[in-house]
């Protein structure tokens, strides 16, 4: 069982910047796949931005150019650096993990972390 433990959020004035970090438990961190998703209040839970294990990565359209995600595999963590944060940002942000083991595929969701983007 891998467990995911996000930390970093708060609110931020609009313009602002966050990271969020997502720390993971285990020894198989660099397998994972990594991503970051988002949802607001009355919306669906949708991907902000991805990492592979391999390294490329994969953002939101909403978010290209203003976040950043990046894996320090040595310490088992992934980051979302979001620069230039709007108010349309605003929700809680959830680590994932996808673990392929054999033929299965394994997915690992942290408890949120909120990220609040009002002046």
């Amino acid at each position: 069982q891998v467990q995911l433990v996000e930390s970093g959020g708060g609110l931020v004035q609009p313009g602002g910047s966050l990271r969020l970090s997502c720390a993971a438990s285990g020894n198989s961190f660099s397998t994972f796949d990594m991503a970051w998703y988002r949802q607001a209040p009355g919306k669906e839970r949708d991907l902000v931005a991805s990492i592979a294990s391999s390294g490329p990565t994969n953002y939101a359209t909403s978010v290209k150019g203003r976040f950043t995600i990046f894996r320090d595999n040595a310490k088992n963590t992934v980051y979302l650096q979001m620069n230039s944060l709007k108010p349309e940002d605003a929700a809680v942000y959830y680590c994932y993990a996808a673990h392929y083991t054999g033929f299965a595929k394994i997915n690992y969701w942290g408890q949120g972390t909120q990220v609040t983007v009002s002046s």
